[in-house]
């Protein structure tokens, strides 16, 4: 009999990879260990796309924000992303050394940065929407409507839950 200490990869019989079993050290954390193996795979997958457009993971997200309303502070940005200071201004920092935002000085406060997305920035929105649709598209290959609403649904009160606040989307 299979428990959690005694489970070894099987070769797939219908063609899809083995199921995977938590290590017995997280097997009381078997959703954890699922959303944790989900993000890793969803997260490489969604690099190797960005790398193809020249990004980073977590800058389109900044790209995308700047495309709905350009011309923000770097506060504005963090917090919309919900990233720490030096992540974002680091990301800022290559993003503006690769041509695609300027950032400058608010005219009414010194000590705010403006970020405004260059032409090239701007361009990004077309690929950005085709990485998107094309990563949404491999995430739900296999899951009717109502999974993906259910998941979502579910997803989003996990997220709440593990960083204990509401989050506002959109």
């Amino acid at each position: 009999m299979d428990t959690p200490t005694t489970r070894r990869s099987r070769a797939p019989e219908n063609g899809r990879a083995p199921s995977v079993h938590p290590p017995s050290a997280a097997y009381t954390g078997r959703l954890s260990h699922a959303v944790f193996l989900l993000a890793r795979a969803h997260r490489t997958v969604a690099a190797g796309m960005l790398r193809d457009l020249g990004l980073r993971p977590g800058q389109e997200l900044l790209i995308m924000r700047l495309l709905d309303r350009d011309d923000q502070s770097q506060s504005e940005l963090q917090e919309a992303v919900g990233l720490d200071h030096s992540t974002v201004s680091r990301s800022l920092r290559r993003m503006q050394a690769a041509g695609l935002l300027v950032r400058a000085q608010a005219a009414h406060d010194r000590r705010v940065q403006k970020v405004r997305l260059t032409a090239d920035g701007r361009a990004l929105r077309r690929p950005l929407q085709a990485m998107w649709a094309h990563l949404e598209q491999l995430s739900v290959r296999e899951l009717d409507e109502d999974a993906v609403t259910s998941f979502t649904s579910t997803a989003l009160a996990i997220e709440r839950a593990v960083t204990g606040r509401g989050r506002r989307y959109g």
